[in-house]
């Protein structure tokens, strides 16, 4: 991977990882499928009316909105409402590398490689000490429905990464904007079922300039610049390239939640984070070492 389209990476993954704090602040304001659903409308509106749809099939834009919106945000934002903390849900959505490279694999019908089955037992460990802890002590930071709702989004991440990846060379602004659209109406029906028009009336007109600027940087700074850039680097390099430099999220996820939202550090959870991390990078090094093989 060139500096620049590294560099590009390194900048997509401080955005995701920072970003947990914003989320945070919009929930508590907002229902989490509305706050989902105000955020892809920005993303949509009004740049599907400047922007000439990109050359991909609808199927396609339908399914990576809906994906993206709906099984990655829209059970991260139910998480985080009240079932994990910004640092540890900043952690577990990056299993989403480990299911990207294995729905990879699966589609050219290869099977895993010793180094990175290792990679996915250290990441496993990880993840278990997190629920190990969770049925141990009953930590308010995450609960086990909280973790499972995560790993969920995290498997719709993945998909929506291979869908992109389907796609080919795009213009990234208008798949993003365009697919957006596809997530707007399942998240507002979701909020209306799951909360009621009520709290929908209720979070739109008593929303603070804080709440509304969480909104418009998820779609702004996350959604369009974020996953924009993502999907332009997933369109350029093998998915086993551009998805561990994810492994960077949690590092500014959990530091900003730290500093920001004054989240404790115990040593589980150091634990957790050092073991999903080493096993994104071991595995990581096992693909590099793969192609330097040939």
């Amino acid at each position: 991977m060139p500096l620049t389209h590294l560099l590009l990476a390194l900048a997509v993954v401080f955005v995701w990882g920072t970003n947990f704090v914003v989320i945070k602040l919009g929930l508590a304001e907002l229902p989490p499928f509305l706050f989902a659903a105000l955020r892809f409308t920005l993303s949509a509106f009004p740049l599907v009316f400047l922007l000439k749809r990109p050359q991909a099939p609808w199927r396609k834009l339908a399914a990576f909105g809906c994906l993206l919106g709906v099984g990655q945000f829209g059970l991260l934002f139910l998480a985080m409402r009240a079932d994990i903390s910004p640092g540890l849900a900043s952690l577990v959505i990056q299993s989403q590398v480990f299911f990207t490279i294995g729905l990879a694999r699966w589609q050219r019908g290869e099977g895993l490689q010793r180094a990175q089955a290792i990679a996915l037992a250290l990441a496993l460990a990880g993840i278990g000490v997190i629920a190990a802890h969770v049925t141990a002590t009953g930590n308010h930071t995450v609960t086990l429905s909280g973790l499972l709702l995560v790993l969920c989004a995290a498997m719709a991440w993945a998909a929506a990464n291979t869908v992109a990846r389907s796609v080919g060379k795009v213009d990234v602004l208008a798949f993003m904007a365009w697919s957006s659209l596809f997530a707007v109406l399942p998240l507002f029906a979701l909020s209306a079922l799951l909360d009621g028009p009520a709290a929908i009336i209720a979070g739109i007109g008593h929303a603070s300039a804080l709440a509304w600027s969480a909104v418009v940087w998820q779609a702004v700074g996350n959604t369009l610049f974020g996953y924009g850039a993502w999907n332009w680097l997933l369109a350029r390099h093998p998915a086993a390239t551009v998805a561990p430099t994810a492994l960077l999220v949690p590092v500014f996820g959990m530091g900003a939640s730290t500093m920001l939202a004054g989240e404790s550090l115990p040593g589980w959870k150091l634990l957790a984070a050092a073991l999903v991390m080493a096993g994104l990078a071991l595995n990581l090094f096992a693909d590099r070492l793969r192609t330097a093989r040939g």
